[in-house]
This record gives C-alpha cells, sequence and structure tokens, in this order.
C-alpha cells in the first residue's frame, strides 16, 4: 500500500510540487492549505507522515505540530517540518515541539525523498519494537499466571 502524506502549506505552488514529488515517488499526496484544514483531515483519517509549515495564516504550523502531539492518536505521527524559517529559534521550537526533522527551504528533491524514507522507517521500526514489546509483556504475565496456577492447583 502506498504511503500517505498529508502536506501542509499555504503555498498552493508549493503543494502542488510537492504533490507531484511525492507522487513520482510512488506516495500518496493528501493536500491541505492551512493548518484548520490539516487538523480537521487528521481528525477524520491518520496519514502516514505529515511535511508541515510553520508560517500559515490562522493555525501555524507549530500549533499544528503541538495539536498532534499531546493526542494520543497522533502523538507519533511522523512530522517533518517544512518551511523557509531557518533561524537557529525556529529550528529548535521545531524540535522542542516533538517534530521528526526539520528541513529548511529551498530543498533538494532527492535529499528531501529521502528523509522522508528515513523518518517512515524509523516509524516503522519504533512501532514494530512497541509491539515486540507489549507481546514480552503479555508472554511474561502468561508465564505468572501460569506460574500461579501450578503452585496453587
Amino acid at each position: 500500500m502506498k504511503e500517505r502524506i498529508l502536506i501542509v502549506d499555504d503555498d498552493e505552488t508549493m503543494v502542488n510540487l510537492l504533490a507531484t514529488i511525492l507522487e513520482i515517488e510512488g506516495f500518496t499526496a493528501w493536500k491541505a492549505l492551512d493548518g484548520e484544514t490539516a487538523l480537521k483531515m487528521i481528525s477524520q483519517e491518520v496519514p502516514d507522515l505529515v511535511l508541515l509549515d510553520i508560517m500559515m495564516p490562522g493555525v501555524d504550523g507549530f500549533e499544528v505540530l503541538a495539536t498532534l502531539r499531546s493526542d494520543p492518536r497522533t502523538e507519533e505521527l511522523p512530522i517533518i517540518m517544512l518551511t523557509a524559517r531557518s533561524d537557529d529559534r525556529d529550528i529548535f521550537e521545531g524540535w522542542k515541539r516533538g517534530a521528526d526533522e526539520y528541513v529548511t527551504k529551498p530543498f533538494d528533491p532527492r535529499k528531501l525523498i529521502e528523509t522522508i524514507r528515513n523518518v517512515l522507517k524509523a516509524s516503522h521500526e519504533e512501532r514494530l519494537n512497541k509491539r515486540a514489546r507489549k507481546v514480552e509483556s503479555l508472554l511474561e504475565l502468561l508465564a505468572k499466571l501460569e506460574e500461579g496456577d501450578e503452585v496453587g492447583g
């Protein structure tokens, strides 16, 4: 199945360019031209990754990031900040609020795709590791329960 990437940027030309690049690379591109629309879309269906601009009217990218990180459904959703804001304070703020990566515009499309693939891979690996830890915990609990049956029974 193609991974779904939500592009959130108020520059429609940039959104269309990114969508074309992503689709050529085999992804499904979703588009939102503002933070409020992005949050509504994500509340209906969570994408596999979000490319998020900071400077947008209304709900800006930092607010979108904070909202997504505070929701249990999306707290681990991979998010790459993709923005023209390259000041160290902005980069620090993106990391502090939970961005997985921070890419500045203008960007090299090949490097962006590589970053997206790396973030998706890390996200998949983390989900698999969490499942493995959960299974281990369940097996330990089962073993303790079986021990209790043998002692008591």
